[in-house]
């Protein structure tokens, strides 16, 4: 059954805010998938994401705060009075710093500063057509840097699934697997993947810039899983797509010139393995002309 979703709420009425598909009579094909707003438990992985196992605070006041809240005092204060995301000056050093929300099981009121992405989509956004790219996104009202925009949800499986599903890739599919790994500090690494392919939200139709205005925070709230919120990196237009770096990085700073190792670098990375990478058409400044690839997840 053919269906005509242009204008239509892709969500279909599972966000607080309707998910428009952009009106238009352009000749891409719309995926098929199943509309998630949330993680799902996918293959090989052994944690159900909707399971609460995080403890809570026994605050009761409308908003929670450092004095009083076991939560703020055990992970520290991520967001400001009205949600907006602190410590925004860390990510152009590629790090960011834990972020642990207020949970189903806190006695602190569904309006406290420190619920933000659990409180799911709040901006409207609109799944567009690009020039070159495909399907896009793009904000239809401006947003304010440290603004938690959306997730990137879909199945979280394991290493092993993630490396099965990238093998069997045809080379004109799209890889929707992102892999996050962060450091617990004591040496350990704790490992995330997330493919939005088959069941997902608006956040797999976000596009790559080498020049993102969005970036990825691991955030946790009623479970150790985390959740992969993206946020604005800089003030964002009305009518701006809304990017992210595959890789994790993040930078709004174009250098002057790219230079020419960089250049002789992404040309010996589309063959590495003998693995043919895809052209990245962002058009930043310092684009690396290929699409990042997760060799780690192949090895």
């Amino acid at each position: 059954m053919n269906i005509d979703w242009h204008g239509a709420d892709l969500s279909n009425g599972l966000e607080n805010v309707a998910v428009l598909i952009e009106r238009s009579s352009g000749v891409l094909t719309f995926p098929e998938f199943q509309y998630s707003p949330d993680n799902i438990q996918g293959p090989g992985c052994s944690t159900d994401p909707s399971e609460i196992t995080l403890p809570g605070c026994s605050c009761l006041s409308h908003s929670c705060f450092t004095e009083s809240c076991s939560c703020l005092q055990t992970h520290g204060q991520a967001y400001d009075s009205t949600g907006t995301l602190l410590n925004l000056s860390r990510i152009d050093s590629g790090y960011c710093s834990p972020v642990f929300e207020c949970n189903a099981l806190c006695s602190c009121s569904d309006a406290c500063s420190n619920r933000v992405v659990q409180r799911g989509l709040r901006l409207r956004l609109e799944v567009c057509s690009t020039k070159n790219r495909g399907w896009g996104v793009r904000a239809l009202e401006a947003i304010p840097r440290g603004t938690f925009v959306c997730e990137y949800a879909g199945e979280l499986i394991s290493l092993e699934e993630a490396r099965r599903r990238q093998l069997a890739q045809r080379s004109e599919e799209n890889n929707y697997i992102i892999a996050v790994r962060e450091h617990a500090g004591t040496g350990s690494i704790t490992e995330t993947f997330v493919d939005p392919a088959v069941v997902g939200n608006v956040g797999r139709f976000l596009n790559h810039s080498c020049q993102p205005n969005l970036f990825m925070q691991p955030v946790r709230v009623h479970s150790v899983v985390p959740r992969l919120a993206l946020f604005a990196g800089r003030n964002i237009d009305a009518q701006e797509e809304l990017t992210f770096d595959y890789s994790g990085l993040y930078s709004n700073q174009p250098p002057a010139e790219l230079p020419s190792t960089q250049s002789d670098a992404a040309t010996q990375a589309s063959r590495t393995d003998g693995l043919q990478r895809k052209e990245c058409r962002c058009g930043a400044d310092n684009c690396v002309r290929f699409l990042p690839l997760d060799l780690s997840i192949l090895n």
